[in-house]
């Protein structure tokens, strides 16, 4: 890869006023570093030989006033080129160029230009013309200004409305995310309520179980004592008279001679059987 300084020699030996003259000179590249220190060089001439790209780096080179590309094989400018504000003249004849970086619109000192000889964009094309003299170079310059600011401008606006698009997609994420965190405070909130209510049912309940317990002895202590299952205990059965002789119960309200008659029976009774033992016994 031919650089300037390995083929045509020190720049400085090129250079003549403020002019650098790089011209057939066989590079493929664009000797930057040296050319940067060359500030004196406002014009410069790279016509007629084999570049196809110009590095981001040449944007740096702000002193340049005029800059002849020429005869070249480029096929795009770097996309910050617009950074050349100084540059008035600029010849890009015979390249293979189709479109300009946007960028370009920012060269407000632009007054001449040549895009004759490229495969331009039809409409890039109808508005640069035919540049075929320095009037015509002139019109050319100052209609592909005009061109590029609109160009800059409808991409600027197509920007703003893909940032607003991307603005109102965040707002409404934003806003969800708004919703749903409210819906998880309002359903946290609405669990930790049943909660409270499942824990006061809870309480009430073992105070309302608490209160029974205490109630029970009291109402032990003041009815008879139960079985275990439950029902009064039974009275024992009345006691059996072993004796036919023993005076009945009688009621209150029998007579005297009547116990009386019973009693003498009673006894005669006893004294019959007395005696047939007696029999019984002695036979």
């Amino acid at each position: 890869m031919t650089k300037a300084g390995s083929k045509g020699g020190n720049l400085r030996d090129k250079l003549d006023g403020n002019e650098l003259d790089l011209s057939l000179s066989d590079l493929n590249e664009v000797p930057v570093k040296e050319l940067a220190a060359l500030s004196k060089a406002t014009i410069l001439d790279l016509s007629c030989n084999k570049l196809t790209t110009l590095p981001s780096e040449f944007c740096g080179l702000t002193h340049l006033v005029k800059l002849d590309l020429s005869k070249n094989k480029l096929r795009q400018l770097p996309a910050d080129f617009g950074r050349l504000v100084n540059l008035q003249h600029l010849d890009l004849l015979n390249n293979r160029l189709v479109t300009l970086p946007v960028s370009f619109a920012q060269l407000k000192s632009l007054k001449w230009l040549d895009l004759k000889d490229n495969p331009l964009d039809p409409v890039l094309a109808k508005v640069a013309g035919d540049c075929l003299d320095e009037k015509q170079c002139k019109q050319c310059a100052n209609k592909v200004l005009q061109h590029m600011k609109a160009v800059q401008a409808d991409q600027e606006r197509e920007r703003q409305r893909r940032l607003e698009i991307d603005r109102e997609a965040e707002k409404k994420w934003e806003a969800k995310q708004r919703a749903k965190e409210a819906q998880e405070r309002e359903l946290r909130k609405r669990e930790k309520a049943e909660e409270k209510e499942r824990r006061r049912k809870e309480y009430d309940a073992l105070k309302a179980a608490k209160r029974e317990q205490e109630k029970k002895p009291k109402k032990e202590t003041n009815q008879a004592p139960k079985s275990k299952s439950g029902s009064r205990p039974r009275k024992p059965p009345p006691r059996k008279h072993t004796r036919s002789w023993a005076l009945q119960q009688q009621p209150l309200c029998t007579s005297v001679n009547t116990i009386y008659d019973n009693a003498v029976r009673g006894l005669r009774s006893h004294d019959i059987v007395q005696w047939v033992l007696q029999t019984d016994s002695q036979q």
